[in-house]
C-alpha cells in the first residue's frame, strides 16, 4: 500500500503586527489551520523575533511576548536575502510566503526582490499595485522568473471577492465593459448619512464628526475627503484588464480624482483636528450638491469608475436615482461593485458587503495564503 503525500506546510514571514497582523495570527492559530502553517519570522517597526531553522518554530499563541522581548530589530532591508537563504536550505523544500500587512512604501519595494528569492508575497498593501508603472512591471518580471506568487485580494474591499472575481472574468475570456463602486468604508458610511434615500438633516461636517468618532476615518478626515483610497483600489483593478494594464504610469496619481477637501484645508499644515474645526464652513457648499440630487430624484455617492470602452478611470462625486442600488442597499461602511461585463449584461455582477475591519482584512489575507497550499 503506498505512504501518504508529506503534507505540505507554508512557512511564513509575518511583517507588521497591528490591528489586521494580529487578527492574522489570531485567525491562523486555529487549530484546524495552525497545522498547515509555520511562523518563522515576526517583526514590527521596531523590533523582530526569528527561528529560522529547518524544525524550527514561533508559537502563534506565543508570539507577542516573543517579539516584545526580542532585541533583534527588523532589518528589512536584509529580508529577502537571509529568507531566500533559508529557502535555499529547507530539506521540504515547503513553500514561503512573506505577508506584508504595512502601509509602507519602503516594504512595497522589497517585493521584487521576495519574488526573485522564490518567496510568494500575500499584502493588504495597497502601495505596489498602485504605484508607479515601473515597480508593478518589476513585480510581474520577478514572479514570471520564479514562479512566486503575489496575491493581494484584501486591497480592494478588504475580504470581499473582488480582485479574485476580475482575475476569474478576465482569464476565463470575458470583456469587461465597466467597473463601478462604492469603494471607501469611510465615504460610504459618509454619504449613506448625509444622502440618503429617505432624506437627512445633519449638516456634512456633522456627520464626518461623527463618522472619525465612530472610528471610521484616518486620523486626518481628509485623507479619506481627498479620495487618493478609491484611486489606488482603481488603479490595482484596471491594471488586470488588459487593455488598461499600460494606462496609468504614475500609478494612483494619474487617476482623474475629485477631492472633496476645500481648498484651503488641503495644506500639509492643517492637522485633523484643525479640519474638523473649520470643514462646517463649507457646510453650505456640501448643501447645495445635496439639494440639488433631490430635487432630480437623486442621492449623492462618491464612487470609482472604469469605462474600458472609453479608457477612462475616475473617482468622483456622482449622483444616483434613488432607486439605485447605490443608494438603497448600502448600510454603514459597506462596499458595492458592479461588473458590467459581456457576459453579464444588461444586469451587473455585483459584490456587495462590509469593506474594512481588521478581522475581515485578515481572512482576505488568510484566504490568499491558503491559495499557496
Amino acid at each position: 500500500m503506498a505512504s501518504a503525500a508529506p503534507t505540505r506546510v507554508l512557512n511564513l514571514a509575518v511583517v507588521g503586527v497591528g490591528l489586521v497582523g494580529s487578527e492574522l495570527l489570531r485567525q491562523l492559530a486555529q487549530p484546524s489551520l495552525a497545522s498547515r502553517f509555520r511562523l518563522v519570522f515576526v517583526s514590527n517597526s521596531k523590533q523582530s523575533v526569528s527561528s529560522l531553522t529547518p524544525k524550527g518554530n514561533l508559537d502563534f499563541s506565543n508570539w507577542k511576548q516573543s517579539l516584545e522581548e526580542s532585541t533583534a530589530p527588523p532589518a528589512l532591508n536584509d529580508l529577502p536575502r537571509i529568507l531566500g537563504e533559508f529557502v535555499e536550505a529547507d530539506p521540504a523544500k515547503n513553500p514561503f510566503a512573506v505577508v506584508d500587512n504595512t502601509s509602507s512604501e519602503a516594504v512595497a519595494l522589497l517585493y521584487p526582490k521576495f519574488l526573485r528569492a522564490g518567496i510568494n508575497v500575500v499584502t493588504p498593501n495597497k502601495k505596489a499595485f498602485s504605484s508607479d508603472l515601473w515597480l508593478y512591471d518589476d513585480i510581474l518580471a520577478s514572479s514570471a522568473s520564479t514562479g512566486a506568487k503575489f496575491l493581494h485580494e484584501a486591497t480592494v474591499g478588504a475580504g470581499l471577492p473582488i480582485v479574485q472575481t476580475l482575475k476569474d472574468l478576465v482569464e476565463t475570456g470575458d470583456q469587461i465593459k465597466r467597473i463601478e463602486g462604492v469603494f471607501s468604508g469611510t465615504l460610504s458610511y459618509i454619504f449613506n448619512e448625509f444622502s440618503s434615500p429617505k432624506g437627512g438633516s445633519e449638516f456634512f461636517s456633522t456627520v464626518v464628526r461623527i463618522a472619525k468618532e465612530k472610528g471610521y476615518t484616518e486620523p486626518h478626515p481628509g485623507d479619506d475627503l481627498n479620495g487618493a483610497d478609491v484611486a489606488r483600489k482603481l488603479t490595482i483593478l484596471s491594471r488586470i484588464v488588459p487593455s488598461l494594464r499600460n494606462s496609468l504610469h504614475s500609478g494612483y496619481k494619474s487617476v482623474s480624482t475629485t477631492s472633496l477637501v476645500p481648498e484651503t484645508l488641503r495644506g500639509p499644515e492643517v492637522t485633523g483636528a484643525d479640519f474638523l474645526q473649520h470643514l462646517p464652513d463649507f457646510d453650505s457648499h456640501f448643501h447645495l450638491l445635496k439639494e440639488e440630487a433631490e430635487k432630480e430624484g437623486a442621492v449623492l455617492r462618491y464612487v470609482g469608475v472604469i469605462d474600458v470602452a472609453k479608457g477612462e478611470i475616475k473617482a468622483a462625486l456622482e449622483k444616483y436615482p434613488k432607486d439605485h442600488a447605490f443608494a438603497t442597499s448600502l448600510g454603514g461602511s459597506d462596499n458595492i461593485i458592479a461588473f458590467h461585463t459581456e457576459r453579464y449584461s444588461p444586469r451587473p455582477l455585483i459584490v456587495q458587503g462590509a469593506g474594512a475591519g481588521a478581522a475581515v482584512t485578515a481572512m482576505g489575507v488568510l484566504s490568499d495564503l491558503l491559495k499557496l497550499l
